[in-house]
């Protein structure tokens, strides 16, 4: 597996994990193949089932390989944001219990919908038992982005501020199973006992130990109240230069995308024009 999750449990307030990169080339290749629109490929190769990936052609690799390029004198944010939510997708997809359906992870920088959601059902019943939220968050002020912009979020959904989209996009979701009746369960929900929260930050060192951590969530337990623990969840990685390793990461990924078309046969006059 590319990522590495170990659990944490920071008191009453949430449960998580960490993450580790246990093979950045293959985090790389995968990311890519998300960036593809090859979803379910990584699905299949997440799950150890063995796959050919799809094939892809000259243009569908330039289309990412212009996401990936930061043009001189620009902000790289975006660009590293939606890498973040690629990554932090494949922890989720690594870790989903097959009676979890993942939306596909956007496309697009800056997207304004959903970082990520993940609908969970027993099989054959006609409920939902969870509506997972992400937060993914890219930064290098990991505080100050959970506590001014994401409590705040999480807090506006609680009110149900933003429950038609969640109806729109689990409603979508379960369509996927043909296990499920999906007018039943869209008809039984009761949002205040499905919603569950994750939230996923970069972080430093100040934020990567116990108490660090314990910093980094306080006010989760409020944004999210309830007894139950198991809504709210905190994963982190920790990156002591961000924007130096996304960039490296982002050549990573756009080696893997022109390597895999010049073993399909594309010219190398166009994968040399592709690279970054």
């Amino acid at each position: 597996m590319p990522i590495g999750l170990t659990p944490f449990t920071n008191g009453s307030v949430c449960t998580g994990y960490t993450w580790r990169i246990e093979d950045e080339a293959e985090l790389a290749r995968l990311v890519g193949r998300l960036m593809l629109g090859q979803y379910l490929h990584v699905v299949k190769v997440l799950a150890e089932t063995g796959c050919t990936p799809p094939t892809s052609s000259e243009a569908m690799v330039a289309s990412v390989l212009r996401r990936l390029h930061v043009p001189d004198g620009t902000d790289p944010w975006h660009r590293d944001g939606l890498l973040f939510q690629h990554i932090s997708w494949i922890a989720a997809a690594r870790m989903a219990s097959t009676d979890a359906v993942l939306c596909p992870p956007h496309l697009i920088p800056a997207h304004k919908g959903f970082d990520g959601v993940q609908v969970e059902v027993e099989r054959g019943a006609e409920s939902l038992s969870a509506i997972v939220i992400f937060e993914d968050k890219a930064t290098i002020n990991p505080r100050e982005t959970i506590r001014e912009d994401v409590w705040p979020g999480i807090e506006a959904i609680e009110r149900g501020e933003r429950d038609v989209e969640l109806m729109q996009t689990a409603t979508l979701l379960l369509q996927t199973r043909f296990d499920v009746n999906v007018d039943a369960a869209i008809a039984n929900i009761v949002w205040d006992s499905v919603r569950r929260y994750r939230v996923s930050v970069t972080v430093g060192e100040t934020h990567s130990d116990p108490e660090g951590r314990e910093r980094l969530f306080a006010g989760f337990d409020d944004a999210a109240a309830g007894a139950d623990i198991g809504r709210r969840r905190g994963e982190t990685y920790q990156l002591n230069d961000l924007r130096k390793w996304m960039a490296e990461f982002a050549q990573a990924i756009a080696a893997s995308l022109t390597e895999s078309l010049f073993v399909a046969g594309a010219s190398q006059g166009v994968l040399s024009g592709m690279l970054l």
